[in-house]
């Protein structure tokens, strides 16, 4: 039987919006990894939005926790990191790269938008392996997680930011909590798989969009309404890729990209 909707609401409906689509792909190195360009359209808000679209609870439950300033809330849960090694990948020496972009927050969070999978997740730990979207959207989150808009996708130089249900619908980050560092996040998408290691367990307010802010690494962020059944607060696990696996098509690709490359003369 089919879940009631998600009793989620939107962000405060007075920020200023805007709207951007966009293929998103990168290049990476001279040696190049091909990844799958994915059409994206978000109607948001800027900087001064919050997490606030990401609710689990009745919308009474929580009256006015979005505005929780981000000052009193950023306290860690877990911090201690499990020795890792990490992967060296090539370097971007493509002098007009630049790190991507989150796009704002939905101004609405129910807009009608194509439910459109972009691949899988697999954690282990908690027993999760769950498709995954592309979009913010609650109509899109009602599905899965969600990739955040101009975030990286997995695998690419960035942070590959991915939103969740935590006690609706299918609650796939129900068991975020449990997550020690350590334990891996594996992503399958159309160019192969992707696996990170969990760095950090961080407790956030709705208006700490840092969480999404885009570095030169390569890592993960996952978000979740906490506690449960509470929109109070945000659950925040980051990690940091520890290996890619291009699937078959994909390293074909790149290898055809590379020997062009090579045959250049400068």
């Amino acid at each position: 039987m089919n879940e009631p909707r998600s009793p989620d609401v939107p962000g405060p409906p007075d920020l200023p919006g805007h709207a951007d689509a966009d293929a998103v792909g990168e290049v990476v190195g001279r040696r190049r990894f091909l990844v799958g360009a994915v059409g994206t359209l978000v109607v948001g808000a800027g900087a001064g939005s919050a997490l606030a679209f990401l609710r689990d609870d009745p919308p009474t439950t929580a009256a006015g926790d979005g505005d929780v300033a981000a000052a009193t809330t950023a306290a860690a849960v877990t911090t201690s990191s499990a020795p890792t090694t990490r992967v060296t990948l090539p370097p971007v020496d493509d002098p007009t790269f630049a790190l991507p972009q989150p796009l704002g927050p939905p101004s609405d969070a129910y807009a009608q938008v194509a439910i459109d999978r972009i691949g899988s997740v697999s954690i282990p730990r908690i027993g999760l392996d769950h498709a995954v979207y592309e979009g913010i959207w609650l109509t899109v989150l009602d599905e899965g997680p969600g990739h955040w808009p101009g975030t990286a996708l997995p695998g690419q130089l960035g942070n590959t930011v991915f939103p969740g249900h935590r006690v609706t619908h299918s609650h796939p980050f129900r068991r975020l909590d449990e997550l020690a560092p350590g334990d891996e996040i594996t992503f399958t998408t159309g160019d192969g798989s992707h696996t990170y290691e969990v760095r950090e367990t961080l407790i956030v307010s709705p208006k700490d969009l840092w969480v999404v802010d885009q570095h030169d690494a390569r890592e993960v962020t996952l978000v979740a309404c906490h506690p449960p059944h509470s929109a109070r607060q945000r659950i925040v696990v980051k990690g940091d890729l520890v290996r890619s696996v291009p699937n078959a098509a994909a390293a074909g690709a790149a290898e055809v990209i590379a020997d062009a490359a090579d045959g250049i003369a400068l």
